[in-house]
């Protein structure tokens, strides 16, 4: 690991250039991004960012982990301490989503409203959550589908939550009545992930 203050100095040094990302030639921005994710790599390998298209007030880089909980401490540490930049907000974590998304992962679309869930409960471990996710067209045994699932979910409920409670997840077809067998709609998942925070926090 190397000292995050490096990469704030390269951030500092070319704040002007990435602020300004899209007037640049596209073999400049090109090299600006991938000089930028290699010297985030030099911080902390594992690392990615996302770089918000520029609002009136300015941008937003957000640092993920891509989920491996043993690297969050590195994001925090980096965005705790981040340079106070004009027209710079810095993000730890991919942020929640909400309902009604539709994400595309590999060769598989998603949408969240024909989508629902069932909470798994488990006596061994009742502070972890599990899911069970009914999907219109599920194709079984198939790993892909199955990151498509948990990168969905992720988009809504935002990482960290994503990585730190969802002990286990796995897809079903949609039953013919779904509200009878148990499920929710999935975008009913952020308001139940509150609660179940909630609950959680209280029974310790």
């Amino acid at each position: 690991m190397s000292d995050y203050n490096k990469f704030w100095q390269w951030f500092a040094d070319n704040n002007e250039r990435l602020t300004m990302l899209g007037d640049l030639e596209q073999a400049e921005q090109d090299q600006l991004l991938s000089d930028l994710q290699s010297q985030l790599d030099a911080y902390c390998e594992g690392l990615t960012y996302e770089i918000s298209d520029p609002q009136p007030t300015g941008r937003t880089i957000t640092f993920s982990a891509e989920g491996d909980i043993e690297l969050f401490r590195y994001v925090v540490e980096l965005t705790d301490n981040a340079p106070d930049l004009d027209w710079w907000e810095f993000v730890a974590f991919k942020q929640p989503k909400g309902k009604n998304l539709k994400v595309t992962f590999d060769k598989y679309h998603f949408e969240t409203q024909k989508m629902y869930f069932m909470q798994l409960e488990s006596e061994e471990e009742p502070d972890i959550l599990g899911l069970r996710v009914a999907l219109p067209d599920p194709v079984r045994d198939d790993d892909d589908q199955l990151v498509g699932v948990y990168v969905t979910l992720e988009a809504m409920i935002g990482e960290f939550d994503c990585a730190t409670l969802l002990g286990y997840l796995d897809t079903c077809p949609i039953p013919a009545n779904p509200k009878k067998e148990g499920f929710r709609p999935l975008d009913d998942l952020p308001d139940f992930v509150d609660w179940f925070k909630n609950y959680r926090e209280q029974s310790k």
